[in-house]
């Protein structure tokens, strides 16, 4: 899965260098988004003193600033539309380092079940959610440390906590307190949904197999036999459907519940006037940013849940070709 591309001659300046071109990307992105940042705080602190002074901003100064924002805006467009379309490329060439590698291995791995459809299927949703997973995960750090020094000193504007009192920097606190609050909650309530994945995943090409010989002997399609395999097919949907049910209630309310989150812990500031909505709006941002970036887990889990799957089944043919027994989780079964 990472030797074929990283450790291959043949790919090394795809992958290498290809990863340098992603992450400076994904940091130019981060830079423009604090820019934007910035200019919604002053942009803010405009509307306000126009609202409560009339004719105390000129027209002219008001689209002046608007134009501002699209020159910035412009920017994060062009990056990143450039940096989807060579992530593209570039997850289609380590795509095509693990397609070599099986194919050319082909008469040890052909024996395990859904052989086919691990090289076919598997290798491309692993390359892409592992792009996309780690572009993700590669902004959600960037974006900490740009943004974490940032609320830290707009925190000095927060006059106190409710229920807490005065604390210094308290915006940081609530952040990452917030966040490692779901992350261990939804990893809890999730913990099922691995193995369910892989079992569905499991079942799907013991039915697709059956339907491939099904072309050849009619018979193989007919009830029961064909009943049997889609049988398992919807049991373990099913399955998988109540266990996302709870997971889905329990984030979904989370996310919910966070965007108030930086309301509540701002309102004593609020209500005493301490700050004004250009500062309040950098705030919110801020704060924003800093917490989607400690909730990575909690927001890729379901996509985190998938590449686990699929990882196990690409390491059932590594162990195959290391001379090493097909994995246990090859007859595992999740209740």
């Amino acid at each position: 899965m990472f030797l074929s591309f990283f450790r291959s001659r043949q790919w090394a300046l795809w992958a290498w260098l290809g990863m340098v071109v992603i992450v400076g990307g994904t940091y130019y992105q981060v830079q423009v988004d604090v820019m934007i940042n910035e200019w919604f705080g002053q942009f803010y602190d405009m509307v306000q003193k126009a609202l409560s002074t009339p004719n105390a901003v000129k027209q002219a100064e008001f689209f002046g600033a608007l134009f501002s924002f699209f020159k910035i805006a412009g920017i994060y467009v062009v990056i990143a539309t450039l940096l989807s379309f060579f992530s593209k490329h570039w997850v289609f060439r380590w795509r095509t380092a693990m397609n070599d590698y099986y194919t050319g291995n082909w008469k040890k791995l052909h024996q395990i079940e859904g052989a086919s459809q691990r090289v076919q299927e598997d290798t491309k949703r692993f390359a892409a959610i592992m792009e996309g997973l780690g572009v993700a995960f590669l902004d959600s750090v960037m974006t900490l440390f740009a943004f974490l020094p940032i609320l830290w000193g707009l925190s000095k504007n927060v006059t106190e906590l409710p229920f807490f009192g005065v604390v210094e920097h308290s915006l940081v606190y609530v952040a990452i307190v917030f966040a490692l609050f779901g992350t261990v909650v939804l990893a809890a309530v999730g913990y099922k949904l691995p193995g369910l994945e892989f079992n569905n995943q499991v079942v799907e090409a013991a039915y697709r197999k059956q339907l491939v010989y099904g072309e050849d002997d009619t018979d193989r399609i007919t009830p029961p036999t064909v009943n049997e395999f889609f049988g398992n097919v919807r049991k373990n949907y099913y399955r998988l459907f109540f266990h996302y049910l709870y997971f889905d209630v329990a984030k979904i309310s989370y996310l919910q519940a966070g965007v108030l989150v930086p309301y509540v812990a701002l309102a004593p500031t609020i209500v005493s006037g301490a700050i004004t909505l250009g500062v309040m709006q950098q705030i919110v941002r801020a704060f924003g940013r800093v917490e989607s970036s400690l909730q990575f887990l909690v927001r890729s889990w379901s996509t985190i849940v998938e590449l686990i799957s699929i990882y196990k089944r690409l390491r059932s043919f590594e162990a195959v070709l290391e001379g090493k027994d097909v994995p246990h989780w090859e007859g595992q079964k999740i209740d």
